[in-house]
């Protein structure tokens, strides 16, 4: 009995040691960043630090603008990502004036999300001009564009935030027109003189690049943006710790010159995070033996080429545009047979379908993401949503308008109303029908593009890191597969129509 007894305390104390030690292990942890160079870096370096300290990671790189990124990580789609406070201060929470991380934390208690220790630098927006411009026109604060005939565009979000170009415009006066554009462009597009002023990052690699001059913010109007990774409160300890030899581990200086060995060098950034690691391993607390092995096992696709990793981003671009394609046929199509005999239910459908098409994508993902999350499946619905116009109107509009003396003759025929949709209606209604098909399917190739701001994948994820990096050849690697994709699909539905379609 004693026996008996021991062997289940045993058997009791082992399964409590087993659960703790279940509740240290590493879990796999989902690394985020937003779609721009620093971001990516940030993330990558967050990426290797925690490869090395035995975490499995899965990065979705690339996500929108800070609205998807914060709703993934709220959602849990995410475990951590690259913010500033001034983003978190400004744009996201509304709070006034310049609070410091403190303050911020308190303000995400609500949304169950922390900002851990800062890294150490401030990446605070800059409004910049060519140099050779800027001397020439005695520019050297943001306050001496007042009243110049320059031509002004902003990124998309700088334009939209509280702290962007609204409140600038209003603290220096300035009354000029502006446009909105990337904010990977806008440095191509300022250096070949085609705008004269846009947004930029005070560490950004591309101010020496491309030569250009910060304006004095001499009113003090941009708060500060020090950057430190955001993750949800309910963060373990162990991944808490992996992450805190991040504090301080950079300054001004050093980041740029992190960021110019992308933009300017041309090395990848995920073998300038390896090799900051190396060198900073003790500082960022891991053993000095990992030093020579993390470059090596940090991130195992380094060793992969172009070619493979594209025709990865070439299969998911197929699995997500047929997916969508199918479902949006099926479905479609179904839903046209069903109402085209009643004007109401047809007009009502075709309408309901064209209000899907007035929404933004990128806008629509971003609200699936609260609902769905990121990656495979929100891309899916999206691509389906925005596929169904085509076809339900196509398919409607030729199944009502059938030529009324040939629907006439098949009712003096005594043909039954499925007998004229067999018969009839639908091998008259193919081409159209067809048609439509081919309309959605290019359609869904080209959105498609823009399923890698969500973390879908596609060969939208080359187009975006090379917005990001300000990189043609790699803009191109997800562009012209794409491109090639949308001409075979039309030809291949173009030959499938002339099999299936009635002889003339």
């Amino acid at each position: 009995m004693k026996t008996k007894v021991l062997f289940l305390w045993l058997c009791f104390m082992g399964g409590i040691t087993g659960s703790a030690l279940a509740a240290e292990k590493p879990q796999t942890v989902v690394v985020g960043s937003k779609n721009f160079g620093e971001s990516y870096l940030l993330a990558e370096i967050a990426a290797q630090v925690l490869e090395a300290k035995g975490f499995p990671v899965i990065r979705q790189f690339g996500l929108g603008g800070t609205l998807i990124c914060y709703e993934a990580l709220r959602n849990g789609e995410i475990d951590l990502y690259p913010e500033y406070t001034g983003t978190l201060s400004q744009a996201v929470l509304n709070m006034p004036g310049n609070p410091g991380r403190a303050q911020i934390n308190e303000a995400l208690v609500p949304d169950g999300l922390e900002l851990l220790e800062e890294y150490g630098f401030n990446n605070t927006y800059a409004i910049v001009v060519r140099e050779t411009q800027g001397e020439e026109l005695g520019l050297r604060r943001v306050g001496d564009l007042a009243g110049k005939d320059l031509t002004l565009a902003f990124s998309h979000e700088f334009l939209q935030r509280d702290d962007g170009w609204p409140g600038l415009a209003l603290r220096y006066g300035l009354n000029q027109s502006v446009t909105g554009i990337e904010h990977g462009l806008a440095y191509q597009a300022i250096a070949d003189s085609a705008i004269d002023v846009t947004d930029a990052y005070s560490t950004d690699g591309e101010l020496q690049r491309y030569q250009l001059r910060v304006l004095d913010d001499d009113l003090g109007y941009f708060p500060e943006y020090r950057a430190a990774t955001l993750v949800r409160r309910s963060a373990r300890p162990i991944l808490r710790d992996a992450l805190a030899g991040m504090q301080n581990m950079l300054d001004e200086n050093r980041i740029r010159a992190l960021n110019a060995k992308v933009v300017v060098a041309g090395v990848d950034f995920a073998q300038v995070a390896a090799e900051f690691i190396r060198v900073n391993a003790v500082t960022l607390g891991l053993p000095e033996q990992t030093q020579s092995t993390i470059a090596d096992s940090a991130k195992p696709w380094l060793q992969q080429t172009w070619v493979v990793e594209l025709w990865g981003h070439f299969v998911r671009h197929l699995q997500l545009t047929g997916a969508a394609l199918i479902g949006a046929i099926v479905i479609g199509l179904g839903l046209s047979l069903a109402t085209y005999r009643s004007h109401r239910l047809a007009e009502g459908l075709v309408y309901v379908c064209g209000l899907m098409q007035t929404i933004p994508s990128l806008a629509l993902l971003a609200l699936m993401i609260p609902v769905f999350g990121i990656g495979f499946v929100p891309a899916i619905i999206a691509l389906f949503l925005y596929s169904l116009l085509p076809i339900v109107r196509n398919a409607i509009t030729a199944l009502v308008n059938t030529d009324p003396t040939l629907v006439r003759v098949s009712l003096a025929l005594g043909l039954s109303p499925w007998e004229q949709l067999r018969y009839l209606r639908l091998p008259l209604a193919t081409p159209a029908i067809f048609a439509g098909i081919r309309t959605a399917a290019v359609i869904s190739i080209g959105t498609a593009t823009l399923a890698a701001f969500i973390g879908a994948g596609g060969l939208g994820e080359p187009i975006v890191v090379g917005l990001s990096l300000n990189d043609t050849d790699m803009i191109l690697r997800g562009a012209v597969p794409a491109a090639i994709l949308a001409v075979i699909v039309e030809l291949f539905f173009g030959a499938l129509e002339r099999r299936v379609s009635p002889a003339k």
